[in-house]
């Protein structure tokens, strides 16, 4: 090799190196080790960053983060974590920034019950909040959902960990654990496969008006707008709507969710800034 295609390639090595460091890391939580079950709002986010022009690197937090904490670290800027997605709240939305651009489309606020495989005519005759209360129902104990449905008369029981909600369930600790639409499936086959016997409900569909956004550091405008600006554009060009079908039209075909009997619960925390004047950015059963 010549000299003069040594130098090339060494600059050209030394350029892409450049470009790397100049690109800024953003780091959103860890959801848990394993199989992920948010990869679709990782998908999104990074195409909203493409679209959206800012020069920027997704990874995850190196160790599983909950949920309490992350948005502890977005609240304080420390650099732990730079975005996450959450559902919103008036509480969040007061110390975080959102970008208000629904990822799920709403049906974060869909929530198809697990429960055990021995019980699965258990919700045959629930038809309403009061009979649903005779039942138990788990959530963590850092979700709003756990607040929302207490706020609606339910009883629940809560656990600080995400995995452990599959073993209660199982143990019998409570009757039903309520999941987002789109995820429930993916849920329900990954606990199965490892040898619990929990089932998804035919029956019921609990609905309370939410969206899950994705939020910033109120010390990060700017990055908070790139994502908008991305999400936008992904939203005009259908790549977005591609994508949310790639993930999900088969699963919510499967759950049959128009013909479920739908128990409609009050949400005290919604701020009054949902978007719901954009019909395009909603989900219609």
């Amino acid at each position: 090799m010549s000299m003069l295609c040594r130098l090339s390639c060494l600059c050209l090595a030394l350029l892409a190196a450049f470009a790397v460091a100049a690109s800024e890391y953003l780091t959103y939580p860890l959801h848990q080790r394993g199989v992920n079950p948010q990869t679709y709002a990782v998908e999104l986010l990074r195409l909203a960053l493409e679209k959206g022009g800012g020069d920027y690197l997704l990874q995850a937090s190196p160790q599983p983060m909950s949920p309490s904490r992350a948005r502890y670290s977005l609240e304080h800027n420390d650099n732990q974590v730079q975005v996450i997605w959450t559902m919103t709240t008036r509480e969040r939305e007061a110390t975080l920034l959102p970008i208000r651009i629904p990822i799920y489309k709403g049906l974060i606020g869909w929530r198809i019950p697990l429960i055990r495989g021995d019980q699965r005519e258990l919700l045959a005759n629930i038809s309403d909040r009061a009979a649903l209360a005779t039942l138990r129902i788990g959530q963590r104990s850092d979700w709003p959902d756990t607040a929302i449905l207490r706020a609606n008369g339910q009883q629940v029981e809560v656990s600080p960990a995400y995995p452990g909600l599959f073993d209660m369930l199982a143990a019998k600790r409570f009757d039903l654990f309520p999941l987002e639409a789109v995820m429930v499936q993916q849920e329900q086959q990954r606990v199965s496969a490892e040898g619990l016997n929990i089932a998804i409900d035919k029956h019921l569909v609990l609905h309370y008006p939410s969206a899950l956004y994705y939020f910033t550091s109120r010390q990060r405008p700017e990055l908070a707008e790139t994502i908008r600006r991305g999400l936008e554009a992904a939203i005009t060009d259908g790549s977005f709507e591609r994508l949310f079908q790639s993930y999900f039209a088969l699963t919510l075909k499967q759950l049959h969710l128009p013909q479920r009997r739908v128990i409609e619960l009050d949400n005290p925390l919604l701020p009054d800034t949902l978007p719901l004047d954009r019909p395009e950015l909603w989900y219609h059963p």
